[in-house]
C-alpha cells in the first residue's frame, strides 16, 4: 500500500533526473520490483545516452543502434551506474514504464498477472548479459532495496524478480552476469544489520 502520510517517493541518496515517462499508478500497490539491465550503446558503459533514453533526448543519428530506440518512451525508477551512483528518474509512488509486455506468478494472489508496470518498481542496472556487475552496484542495489521495502511494506524477497522472468521470450536481462546468490547474501546480511 502507497501510504500518502510519507514523504514523497525520491530516494534522497539518489540524483533526480526526472522522466516525462511516468504516470499515476491505477491502484494504491507496490509489491513488486523488477531487476533490469542496460547499456547504450550495447556493451559500452557510462555516458549520457541511458539518461537520454528515459527523458526523451536521445539523438537516433548519434549510433546507429539508437535510431532503432530513439522513439521509444521508457524509464525505469532507478539506474545504478557501474560506479554505484545511483540516478532516479520517476517517483516511486508512480508508474514507469519499464516492463513491457510481460506476466508474473503472484504466489500470494495464486494467480498470473500482467501489466506489471501497474504495481511494481523497476531499477536498471547499468550492465549487460556478460559483464559482470560491480560490487558498487550490488551495495547500491542493496540499499535502495532495503528503503524500498520500508517504504512498502508488500514487499519482500520473493516479489524480487528479473525482467527475463517476467517477459522470457522478449528479454535476457539482467542475464548470466548477474549474481543472485551473491545478491542475496548481501541482503541478507543488510536486513539483519537493521534488526
Amino acid at each position: 500500500m502507497i501510504d500518502n502520510g510519507k514523504p514523497d517517493g525520491w530516494y534522497k541518496q539518489a540524483r533526480k533526473v526526472a522522466s516525462p515517462n511516468c504516470d499515476p499508478r491505477p491502484a494504491d500497490e507496490v509489491s513488486l520490483l523488477v531487476l533490469h539491465a542496460i547499456s547504450l550503446p550495447p556493451g559500452q558503459f557510462s555516458g549520457p545516452a541511458i539518461e537520454a533514453l528515459f527523458t526523451n533526448q536521445l539523438v537516433a543519428d548519434e549510433h546507429p543502434y539508437f535510431a532503432t530506440i530513439a522513439h521509444l518512451r521508457v524509464s525505469a525508477h532507478f539506474l545504478i551506474r557501474r560506479d554505484g551512483e545511483c540516478v532516479q528518474f520517476v517517483d516511486t509512488d508512480q508508474r514507469a514504464w519499464h516492463a513491457g509486455r510481460s506476466r508474473w506468478w503472484d504466489k500470494q494472489r495464486m494467480e498470473w498477472r500482467q501489466a506489471l508496470n501497474d504495481f511494481s518498481l523497476g531499477v536498471e542496472l547499468e550492465g549487460d548479459d556478460t559483464t559482470p556487475f560491480t560490487r558498487a552496484q550490488y551495495h547500491m542495489l542493496v540499499e535502495v532495496v532495503i528503503w524500498l521495502k520500508n517504504r512498502y511494506s508488500a514487499l519482500n524477497v520473493s516479489r524480487i524478480t528479473s525482467h527475463a522472468h517476467v517477459a522470457p521470450l522478449r528479454k535476457t536481462d539482467p542475464g548470466p552476469a548477474f549474481d543472485w546468490a551473491y545478491f542475496h547474501q548481501l541482503l541478507s546480511a543488510s536486513d539483519l544489520d537493521a534488526l
